[in-house]
C-alpha cells in the first residue's frame, strides 16, 4: 500500500514473520506500525528509559547487534527479536551497612576481574559511555569517575547482553552511584530543626489557611514569594 502511494517501504522480520514498514521508521515505530504494543513502560510510552533494548541482526551479516527500539533506524531485511529482560547478575546488599572499599565491590562484582578489555561493552552503548574506561576506575578505586561517567546510563543492558565476560557493568556503575552518594550525603543541621518546628505546631495556622485558600489567593501568594525571592538573589 506505501508503495502504490509512493511512499518507500522496507522488509523487516519480526520473530520470524515478514512485514513492510514505511522507510525511516524507528525500530519501535516499525512495531507499533506492524501492530506490536510496548507493554514493558518504556520511557517515551509512559515508563522507564531503556526498557525498549531489542536484539537484532542486519542482513548479511552474522554477528546479532543490540540497541534501544526508540533509537535504532530499521533497515531492509533486518531481523528483530524483543528481550524481556537482559539476564545480568545483580548483587543484593545493604546499602546503609556496606563498607565503601574496592575489595567489597569485588565481594558483590568478583566478575570484574573477568573483564578483558575488548571495549565491547563500549561498542554497544547507545549513549557513547565508555562503558570500558568506567570499569577501569572501578577496579582502580576512581568511584567519583564512575559516578561522572555513569550518570547517561538508561540501565538498558546493552553492555552486559555483549560482555563475552558477563560482567553487567550497568548495575556495577549503579551500586557505586549509590556508594558515592551516600559518602557524600550531609545531613543539614537546618532540617532537623526545621522538622522540630514543624512536629511543635509552629506552622499549623499557616498550612491550615493555605488549604483554604481559592486559586486566585494561592497564585498572588506564589507570585509575591517568587518576586521577594528574586531580589533576596
Amino acid at each position: 500500500m506505501g508503495e502504490k502511494l509512493g511512499q518507500s517501504m522496507t522488509p523487516i522480520y519480526v520473530m520470524g514473520q515478514l512485514y513492510e514498514v514505511p522507510t525511516g521508521l524507528t525500530i519501535m515505530k516499525a512495531l507499533e506500525y506492524v501492530g506490536y504494543r510496548f507493554t514493558r513502560g518504556c520511557g517515551c510510552r509512559g515508563g522507564v528509559c531503556g526498557a525498549c533494548i531489542t536484539v537484532y541482526r542486519k542482513k548479511s551479516e552474522f554477528k546479532w547487534q543490540v540497541g534501544l527500539a526508540c533509537q535504532t533506524l530499521v533497515e531492509p531485511d533486518i531481523c528483530l527479536v524483543q528481550l524481556p529482560y537482559v539476564p545480568a547478575h545483580k548483587a543484593s546488599y545493604d546499602l546503609e551497612s556496606l563498607r565503601f572499599d574496592e575489595d567489597n565491590l569485588l565481594d558483590l562484582y568478583p566478575e570484574l576481574l573477568r573483564c578483558m578489555g575488548c571495549n565491547t561493552c563500549t561498542r554497544s552503548c547507545p549513549m557513547n559511555i565508555e562503558v570500558m574506561n568506567m570499569i577501569s576506575a572501578a577496579l582502580s578505586g576512581n568511584w567519583d569517575e564512575v559516578k561522572e561517567m555513569s550518570m547517561e546510563c538508561v540501565m538498558c543492558g546493552s553492555c552486559a547482553a555483549r560482555c563475552p565476560g558477563e560482567l553487567a557493568p550497568f548495575n556495577i556503575a549503579l551500586l557505586i552511584r549509590r556508594i558515592v552518594g551516600k559518602r557524600s550525603h550531609q545531613t543539614p543541621t537546618s532540617l532537623k530543626q526545621r522538622l522540630d518546628e514543624i512536629s511543635a505546631g509552629k506552622y499549623r495556622d499557616e498550612i491550615s489557611r493555605l488549604k483554604q485558600a481559592d486559586k486566585q489567593e494561592l497564585d498572588s501568594l506564589y507570585r509575591n514569594y517568587q518576586t521577594t525571592k528574586g531580589d533576596a538573589v
